[in-house]
């Protein structure tokens, strides 16, 4: 059975860069010391982007159990050779620096965005089928979003990534509503990746101790207000993907939403919530597995590493300790290992 880790990451480096269009190098990030003897590791160096510093992820071995070259994708043959050491066969990879708002000017967003995508791409036509992508649409430019996810799903990407909030606008805004169509059209989801696209959260939320609000509850507030708001059924087929945000909330957005559902609309939610809204949900192995799966069902939950960052949602050994902790049945873990990511990321 082939085993595939739906939330892997890689860290960007200069040569994310070099597939910029020349008209675009203006754009192009470049790298800032930091002149402070004193500064801890995570905080010597940044990437310079429209102005703002952004500190580049710094990890070591110790800290995420990979290397520059596995993380960064330097090698992609180490990669791989790690992945078969974990019992991994296929990887779909997420960014890291865009896991925050970058810009609020669109050609800069589409400048970024295409030259990542086009990294990844190449990664991909490498990579023997095993590292597969979600692709960034720099949704501050509609059109040019929608000219980018047809490129990237011909270039190897699974997925669409957005945050919770992009550009100062809810998910469930019309505005996205042309994303989604293409979505569907593409047979492609989107995955809400936790993480923010608004800078007004972002700077309000800046302390390390108010890193929930910046980076899970926008994406539980998301997936909310998504469902209340019915574009799964505004949209038949379109298939969401809620990832690194842990399972363990479902039980309780179950409870609310059905009472939610009642008030607002006067009849009960009846079925499964992530079933019957198509979402699958990336869990992690110190979720409380058998009571998600009372809720979640053994369709609609898939399994992320988190591979190559060092946070509370990274576990290297996921895969492994998912098979071994005796927690779940056999069955429902070859679903969330192989079959519930298949249909996810349409594979």
């Amino acid at each position: 059975m082939p085993v595939i880790d739906s939330d892997a990451h890689v860290i960007e480096t200069d040569r994310t860069w070099d597939f910029m269009d020349e008209t675009d190098q203006a754009f192009r990030p470049d790298t800032v010391v930091s002149n402070n003897p004193k500064a801890p590791k995570r905080l010597r160096e940044f990437w310079r982007i429209d102005g703002r510093f952004f500190a580049r992820r710094v990890f070591d071995v110790e800290q995420t159990g990979t290397t520059d070259e596995t993380r960064e994708l330097q090698s992609i043959e180490k990669r791989l050779r790690h992945m078969d050491q974990l019992g991994v066969d296929v990887h779909v990879l997420y960014p890291t620096v865009f896991l925050s708002p970058i810009t609020t000017r669109p050609e800069v967003e589409v400048a970024l965005h295409k030259s990542y995508n086009r990294w990844m791409a190449d990664i991909w036509s490498k990579g023997e089928g095993r590292l597969l992508w979600a692709a960034l649409a720099p949704t501050l430019d509609m059109e040019k979003a929608l000219t980018e996810v047809r490129w990237a799903k011909n270039n190897g990407a699974c997925a669409i990534f957005i945050r919770g909030l992009e550009g100062g606008r809810v998910l469930s805004s019309p505005y996205f509503y042309p994303l989604y169509e293409e979505a569907v059209r593409l047979d492609i989801p989107v995955c809400i990746h936790s993480g923010n696209g608004s800078f007004a959260l972002d700077d309000m939320a800046a302390a390390d101790t108010a890193i929930m609000y910046r980076a899970k509850f926008s994406a539980l507030g998301a997936f909310h207000e998504i469902i209340l708001a019915g574009l799964p059924q505004r949209f038949p087929g379109l298939r969401i993907g809620m990832i690194e945000t842990s399972a363990s909330w479902v039980p309780y957005l179950s409870h609310d939403l059905a009472a939610r559902y009642q008030r607002m609309f006067s009849r009960k939610f009846e079925g499964n919530l992530l079933k019957e809204n198509r979402v699958w949900v990336a869990c992690q192995t110190d979720d409380d597995l058998p009571y998600v799966l009372q809720y979640a069902g053994e369709d609609n939950l898939v399994i992320g590493s988190d591979y190559g960052h060092a946070d509370t949602s990274s576990e290297i050994d996921a895969i492994r300790k998912l098979k071994t902790d005796g927690k779940v049945p056999a069955r429902a873990i070859d679903k969330i290992l192989d079959d519930n990511a298949r249909v996810l990321y349409g594979l």
